[in-house]
């Protein structure tokens, strides 16, 4: 059996000792994947028919999922139209900018040497589930219409 002295293993680990552009590696590479995702969704247009798979609970039930308009949305932001994206699926532009709010945060403590440290309690995961399950709903009653994509 091999042993690793304690060197080795300080050498090894992504931490406080690594350098900053080792510590940015993997906030780098995910920022890269989706502006992948975003430059693709913008280039090919989901309002076109035939690009994308249709929503199954959609297609099956005639019901708008919590997804339901997000490539659209996106598409929509990638061509600085903010409005037409809120309309398409405002959960969606919420999420988005909550996750980009959660990249700054995970890259500045990155270059600092902490960890992300990002802990999702009981109680945030419940509101978020209750606040999508809000938009579900509301947005597949009649009065709901102006949040339909």
């Amino acid at each position: 059996m091999r042993r690793v002295n304690a060197e080795t293993r300080r050498a090894t680990r992504v931490g406080p000792d690594a350098g900053v552009p080792r510590r940015l590696a993997v906030p780098g590479g995910l920022l890269a994947v989706v502006a992948g995702a975003f430059a693709y969704v913008g280039a090919v247009d989901p309002n076109q028919p035939g690009h994308y798979p249709v929503c199954p609970l959609l297609r099956l039930t005639g019901l708008y999922c919590p997804g339901c308009g997000g490539l659209r949305s996106a598409h929509a932001l990638v061509h600085g139209d903010l409005a037409t994206a809120l309309t398409d699926n405002a959960l969606a532009v919420g999420g988005f900018l909550v996750l980009a709010v959660l990249w700054a945060v995970w890259v500045i403590r990155a270059v600092r040497g902490r960890p992300a440290g990002f802990v999702l309690g009981p109680v945030h995961l419940w509101s978020l589930g209750a606040s999508t399950l809000v938009f579900t709903v509301v947005r597949n009653l009649p009065s709901g219409d102006w949040l339909h994509p």
